[in-house]
């Protein structure tokens, strides 16, 4: 009998549909070659996550804050994927957690220290992304899809994600960089890949950027839209909580609100790349909690864009809480305050609460961002239980240690305008007559002379001199 001889029941798809009979008696890798293919994916997987995480915080740029906060739990998630194939193919030790090549490991050590936005872009998303892409489609290619289908799946599901990565990067590339800029990288990009196709024995070429180690910046910047990040003259969860004021106008304090979190993936970014060691489904899980949290400041973003308003003129966001957190507290500290403030967002004055707002708003998109962000909140509340209680021993300990963290960080507040860093100028009342001229509504005055500030009351409404 021969292959053109033989046919399926009815000709029906043969080998599950997933290759021909012809592709299936194909000869593909053996266990050591896929596995060794895997391990070096792997590291350029793991080291693209921390890359992503050790930029994210001091990069100025909000929008290539959100996309690193995406593409760190992109390679995140892949990272476990791979991790979990090999440990399916393998017997322990798996190896995973050392590097496969010197060279592979100087390439990211090179990411690192670039010296600016540019030229990580360049490296990561022009060199490294694609030799990640190229890797896997070799892969993919020679594997039998039948005998090794596990491994291919998982291949084909991170080859459109890779496919997404690179297209955002070269659309960054191509608005950031000027052919100056790209003429004065051109020798560091050949260094790198040159780097990613050394022989495993050859020696390695002299460092240049990585010359002098960078270490990691903690400290949170913002480009030049953000024009008062220090400033806190607007309470907020203090509004929304008023029943006296009318729930009309409270969207643009829930999409404040949203917006801000951008200090949040800034924070957590910190925990994830100061805590060293842990199983990798901590940093899968964090890093997925890091990317909602960006995720909720783009819905705040694109609410204040639905309800025509730029937010660029009229708001000002600030990134105090993430600069306090990450300059005064140590990672466990940041992850207890962080736990602390979830916890405080399952009763019903809070994520249900915000989504009673929305619904009693009449803003659908409002009621829709808040819905699914009470939704992401009840998640992030199991990952702190998960990973901050099980470190801390117990959930009561755990809350109490956060508050006294929080309390403790807020002191640096009133120095924020006694040192020049804001005037606290309030920015509320021009927001709100411009949503009104936009909504074609007349001011209402109480809403208009909103005038709390963060001075005296923290976010969930507890008095900062009381707690501290």
């Amino acid at each position: 009998m021969s292959l053109l001889s033989y046919s399926s029941y009815r000709n029906l798809p043969a080998v599950a549909g997933i290759a021909s009979l012809e592709e299936a008696m194909r000869i593909g890798l053996s266990i050591e070659d896929c596995v060794l293919r895997l391990k070096r994916q792997h590291w350029m997987l793991r080291r693209l996550h921390e890359t992503f995480i050790k930029r994210l915080t001091a990069e100025p740029i909000y929008e290539l804050k959100m996309i690193f906060s995406l593409h760190a739990h992109y390679c995140a998630e892949h990272t476990g994927a791979w991790r979990k194939r090999v440990g399916e193919m393998r017997e322990p030790p798996l190896g995973l957690d050392h590097t496969p090549s010197a060279a592979l490991d100087l390439v990211f050590e090179e990411l690192l220290a670039a010296p600016t936005t540019e030229a990580l872009l360049a490296g990561v998303y022009a060199i490294v992304l694609p030799e990640l892409r190229s890797s896997i489609q070799h892969h993919m290619a020679e594997s039998n899809r039948l005998v090794d289908h596990p491994t291919f799946r998982i291949c084909r599901f991170a080859l459109s994600e890779v496919d997404e990565m690179i297209q955002t990067g070269n659309a960054c590339i191509a608005r950031l960089s000027t052919t100056e800029s790209g003429s004065q990288l051109a020798p560091w990009l050949a260094f790198l890949r040159e780097l990613l196709s050394n022989d495993e024995n050859a020696p390695l070429p002299p460092r240049q950027f990585s010359a002098t180690p960078a270490p990691f910046d903690s400290v949170p910047r913002r480009d030049e839209r953000f024009q008062d990040s220090y400033n806190m003259a607007v309470h907020a969860e203090a509004f929304l909580y008023d029943e006296t004021m009318p729930p009309e106008p409270k969207p643009l304090m829930l999409y404040y609100k949203r917006l801000r979190e951008i200090d949040v993936p800034e924070m957590m970014a910190s925990i994830i790349a100061e805590t060293p060691d842990k199983p990798w489904a901590y940093y899968v899980d964090m890093t997925r909690q890091l990317w909602d949290e960006a995720r909720h400041a783009i819905m705040g973003e694109v609410g204040f864009v639905r309800a025509g308003i730029d937010w660029q003129k009229f708001v000002q966001v600030n990134f105090t809480w993430s600069l306090a957190l990450n300059t005064r507290l140590k990672p466990l500290e940041r992850h207890a305050v962080l736990y602390f403030i979830e916890q405080g967002l399952m009763p019903k004055t809070g994520k249900r609460f915000e989504w009673e707002v929305g619904i009693a708003s009449g803003d659908p998109y409002s009621a829709m961002i808040q819905d699914y962000d009470w939704a992401d909140e009840v998640l992030h509340a199991r990952i702190g239980r998960d990973w901050f209680v099980s470190a801390i021993g117990d959930s009561k300990k755990a809350i109490t240690y956060g508050d006294q963290c929080w309390s403790g960080v807020l002191r640096d507040l009133p120095s924020y305008k006694t040192n020049g860093l804001t005037q606290n100028e309030n920015w509320w009342p021009a927001l709100y007559a411009e949503w009104c001229r936009v909504q074609g509504h007349f001011p209402n005055s109480r809403v208009f002379g909103y005038s709390t500030g963060y001075d005296s009351t923290r976010a969930d409404l507890a008095d900062i001199s009381a707690s501290s």
